[in-house]
C-alpha cells in the first residue's frame, strides 16, 4: 500500500479540471482546492475528500482512490449545477484522461456515484464520487 499517489493525483485532478476549456468557461475558472478568501463566485467547484484502499499485488504498490469533487451553487433549482456536474463528468470520464502525474500512473478512473442536496442557505450542492486506480512505478 502506499498514499504516495494521493498528492499527484490531487494535483493532476486540479490542472485538468481546471484547464477544461469546457468547465472554465462555464464556471469562469472556479475551480478550486482550496477556497480563496473575500466573497466566492455563484458557481464553484471544489476538490474534496477522498478515501484510499490497498490495491498492490506481486508486480508492485498500487492504490485504489475514491475522490469527491463538489459542485456548489448559492442559486435555486438544480439544472445549473447539474450542467456543471455533466460537464465534470463528461471531462474525466468520456475520454480516460491520460493525467500526467509526478509520481505513478493512472490504470484507470470511473464514475461512482452522485449525491445531489440543497443547502440550509438555500443554494445546492452535488457531490460526485470518482474511482481511480494508481500504481506506483
Amino acid at each position: 500500500m502506499t498514499y504516495a499517489l494521493a498528492l499527484p493525483l490531487q494535483e493532476a485532478l486540479f490542472q485538468h479540471l481546471s484547464t477544461d476549456p469546457d468547465l472554465t468557461a462555464a464556471l469562469n475558472g472556479a475551480v478550486y482546492d482550496a477556497l480563496p478568501a473575500g466573497t466566492l463566485p455563484q458557481t464553484y467547484v471544489t476538490l474534496g475528500p477522498e478515501e484510499v484502499r490497498d490495491r498492490s499485488d506481486r508486480s508492485g504498490a498500487g492504490a485504489h482512490h475514491r475522490v469527491e469533487i463538489t459542485v456548489h451553487t448559492d442559486t435555486a433549482g438544480f439544472a445549473g449545477a447539474k450542467a456543471i456536474a455533466a460537464l465534470i463528468c463528461d471531462s474525466l470520464t468520456a475520454v480516460e484522461p491520460v493525467l500526467a502525474l509526478s509520481r505513478g500512473r493512472l490504470v484507470g478512473l470511473w464514475f461512482e456515484r452522485a449525491n445531489a442536496s440543497r443547502n440550509t442557505s438555500g443554494g445546492r450542492q452535488i457531490r460526485l464520487r470518482f474511482a481511480a486506480r494508481l500504481e506506483d512505478i
